[in-house]
């Protein structure tokens, strides 16, 4: 396997538990963005960006060829909420959703998707997290949610 290839980029999306804002202090965001690319990086996953808002995290990265996107979702979850009630007493609620969203993204396509991570902020300012979620959902031609990033909808939300 030494000559295998795999160039495969992925944003993935996943929200804090019932989409509590566990990360409004922006500090304690930063933190935790750049927690989440170094556990990416360790897992051999090129990182481009990390970022979100209060409720959720996008992050932009090329997936290892030896590690399954599973496995990495499970990991950086693991550990950043371990990471973040260890830094900060406050957060000893901390807790990721269940479920997330994983999209492939061309290479011609990763310096707009870096540009929409970068402007999160403003972005929520208009759309909701569930709604910039469906939106995902419907680009990619998913019919359901099957409750990922705990949105659950009727699949005729999805498909007009």
């Amino acid at each position: 396997m030494a000559q295998s290839l795999a160039r495969l980029w992925t944003h993935l999306i996943f929200s804090t538990k019932n989409r509590f804002p566990f990360l409004a202090d922006k500090v304690i965001r930063a933190d935790m963005h750049g927690y989440l690319a170094k556990v990416l990086r360790e897992h051999d996953c090129e990182t481009l960006i990390v970022g979100g808002v209060e409720d959720h995290v996008h992050a932009l990265f090329a997936l290892s060829r030896t590690h399954s996107i599973a496995d990495v979702v499970k990991e950086i979850k693991r550990t950043s909420s371990r990471w973040i009630k260890e830094i900060s007493p406050q957060q000893a609620k901390f807790h990721w959703q269940n479920g997330y969203g994983a999209f492939s993204v061309s290479q011609s396509n990763l310096d707009e998707v870096i540009r929409y991570i970068e402007r999160q902020e403003e972005h929520h300012k208009r759309v909701t997290f569930q709604d910039e979620y469906r939106a995902f959902l419907k680009a990619y031609g998913s019919r359901t949610t099957n409750g990922t990033c705990g949105i659950e909808l009727p699949a005729q939300t999805l498909t007009g």
